[in-house]
């Protein structure tokens, strides 16, 4: 069996960590049919877009894809290619495992995560305008009963099918009492259909200082749009960072994977940065394909590698000028080797 798979390389470090990602899901023996695809401003000259309907239609019709960092400018120029992405597919859900890896600097030990972030509404739908130019400008915050349903039952079916024991709902119902209001109420009435999971909730301020305090005591976190952006990268600070954070996004029919970190473009083309997060989203792709040994397998490598520590990138070493250091492909060799 053989599933094909929309692959989108993204821009700047983009083209490096999706290419030692599609090596080593390869080296599974999972049989991927991989359609590139090019997205980002580096097609805008030609398409007058930086996701043209062509790379849509791809995701539409392989129902699966897997993406690289593409560069959204700040201030001005196009919108994020990440977040019309999640408008256009539906991808409601984002997923966002925080797991402690051996051997990957960080405060703590054996945290194990998940953030599930509301995709497709909140502040990030995008409806702002100036007010006076220059001077004044509004943003429109959008929570619906339907989008916060859906987000919630998501996360309990998830803690479900995967052993999880509790479901902490994240919002700001203190001060935001109709829009976190809402979301509050629907997450205290989807949970009363879940009696085998533990429920909570969590101011966000609260939330992000017991994170830090306590991470142990959360399981799963499920957020609107804007908290479970900022929540979700706090989690992955207390695992080792960026570079070791995997992502999906999951819509009803369609699946998106990604790395959580930015393009990086300063380091482009110079086969230096870690390939982890990447490899990691291709592992989370294959369990969504039902390829469940071989994602573990790809977990169990590079828990491997980055333990004994020897065939790593210069961010996992414990001094950033360490000459050992190896470069992307060459961990994704090792990666490949301890499979």
């Amino acid at each position: 069996m053989s599933y094909p798979v929309t692959l989108i390389p993204g821009d700047g470090i983009g083209a490096e960590v999706t290419a030692a990602m599609r090596r080593v899901v390869d080296a599974t023996g999972v049989r991927i049919e991989w359609e590139v695809q090019e997205a980002g401003a580096a097609v805008i000259e030609a398409y007058g877009t930086p996701l043209p309907e062509h790379v849509l239609e791809s995701i539409r019709r392989n129902r699966v894809g897997i993406k690289g960092p593409v560069t959204t400018p700040i201030g001005t120029g196009f919108r994020s290619v990440n977040v019309a992405l999640r408008k256009a597919l539906d991808l409601y859900a984002n997923l966002r495992p925080a797991r402690s890896i051996p051997g990957v600097a960080s405060r703590y030990e054996d945290i194990d995560l998940v953030i599930v972030r509301e995709n497709t509404e909140g502040l990030y739908a995008g409806i702002e305008h100036d007010v006076i130019p220059d001077m004044a400008a509004e943003s429109i915050r959008i929570i619906t009963r339907p989008a916060t349903e859906r987000i919630v039952r998501f996360a309990f079916e998830y803690a479900r099918a995967n052993g999880r024991k509790q479901v902490t709902a994240v919002h700001k119902a203190n001060i935001l009492k109709a829009t976190d209001g809402l979301f509050l109420r629907v997450a205290q009435q989807v949970a009363a259909q879940y009696p085998d999971i533990a429920f909570n909730d969590r101011i966000v301020d609260n939330c992000c200082m017991q994170l830090v305090q306590r991470p142990h005591e959360y399981d799963v976190l499920v957020l609107p749009n804007l908290f479970g952006d900022i929540v979700s990268d706090l989690c992955s600070g207390l695992v080792g960072g960026l570079g070791v954070a995997p992502g999906a996004n999951i819509g009803k029919d369609i699946a998106v994977f990604e790395p959580v970190h930015g393009s990086a473009p300063k380091y482009a083309g110079q086969n230096k940065v870690n390939p982890t997060a990447t490899i990691l989203s291709g592992a989370l792709m294959l369990r969504h394909l039902s390829e469940r040994e071989a994602a573990l397998r790809i977990e169990s490598a590079v828990t491997k590698v980055i333990a004994e520590g020897q065939y790593v990138t210069y961010d996992l070493k414990a001094e950033r000028d360490d000459p050992s250091a190896v470069g992307t492909q060459e961990m994704a060799d090792a990666i490949i080797a301890a499979l």
